[in-house]
């Protein structure tokens, strides 16, 4: 298993491709997962960064909120949305948070970027309201922030053709919020991008199938053990490096061993007294 990578593959035909149990990958990824969270909150810190972009992307546990809704199902089901902070130089996925999309939600993404800068940066975000009052809780004066506003006209087609084609751009409007924003840098292509590299990535985030995840704990799991692939491992096409690399936080690539080696050594626990079936315990 150590030197297996499988990217884009379900439990199962992990398992399959692995010839080991489905318990064993899902508790394998939830073993790298854990330690790929405490890993990257550990070592994404003290970030030197000048501009950062962010977005929200929308994915679903278990099953879409309208069904969730339906069954009165409150945890643990239902909308999930990813929260991306990505530097726009380096590429450096600065922090992710998955929740809601909302105002509590986009307070707690705020502060967690916030914690992890060096330095007073330029920030761009889309015209979600609940990220005006997060930046000013998160940074207070010492940012410079903007909004990049998008106009999209209605849907091409009719009927079920609506459906798979999005609306259309139709326009853009930078907004200033505080601070001095460059208005040449007020994008959030990177981060946009970023959403696709995911969605590309991980197939719990592919659409229309029934690859989506079954359990939020996986979900976020997944997440972590992506992100640290993307910074620490994944070569970036443009950089030639990782983004680690680029943002000075290592000097050499990681490799999935080194992923793997992530997870904390536990001593074997001790077997119980063998007791035969049906044989009356104590």
């Amino acid at each position: 298993m150590r030197g297996i990578w499988l990217p884009k593959c379900s439990l199962r035909s992990c398992s399959r491709i692995a010839d080991v149990s489905i318990n064993t990958i899902t508790k394998l990824l939830v073993d790298v997962g854990s330690a790929c969270m405490q890993f990257h909150n550990d070592n994404v810190v003290n970030v030197n960064s000048k501009r950062v972009e962010c977005d929200e992307i929308w994915s679903f546990v278990a099953m879409k909120q309208k069904t969730a809704d339906c069954l009165g199902i409150e945890d643990g089901a239902g909308d999930a949305w990813t929260w991306v902070g990505i530097d726009a130089d380096t590429k450096l996925i600065i922090s992710f948070l998955v929740g809601n999309r909302d105002a509590a939600s986009a307070n707690e993404f705020m502060h967690d970027i916030a914690s992890r800068l060096r330095n007073r940066v330029q920030l761009t975000t889309d015209g979600f309201k609940p990220y005006l009052k997060a930046v000013e809780n998160a940074f207070e004066d010492e940012i410079d922030f903007a909004q990049l506003i998008k106009i999209y006209g209605s849907p091409e087609g009719s009927n079920n053709e609506k459906r798979y084609s999005p609306a259309k751009c139709t326009g853009s409007e930078k907004k200033w919020v505080s601070g001095d924003p460059n208005p040449a840098h007020i994008s959030t292509s990177y981060v946009e991008r970023q959403n696709l590299t995911m969605r590309m990535g991980m197939r719990r985030f592919t659409r229309l199938t029934n690859a989506f995840s079954k359990k939020m704990e996986n979900h976020i799991y997944a997440q972590a053990l992506h992100f640290v692939y993307y910074n620490f491992v994944r070569i970036h096409k443009s950089l030639r490096v990782t983004p680690a690399m680029e943002a000075k936080l290592t000097t050499k690539p990681m490799t999935i061993e080194d992923i793997i080696n992530l997870i904390p050594i536990e001593e074997p626990k001790k077997r119980g007294a063998y007791k035969k079936k049906g044989q009356p315990t104590e």
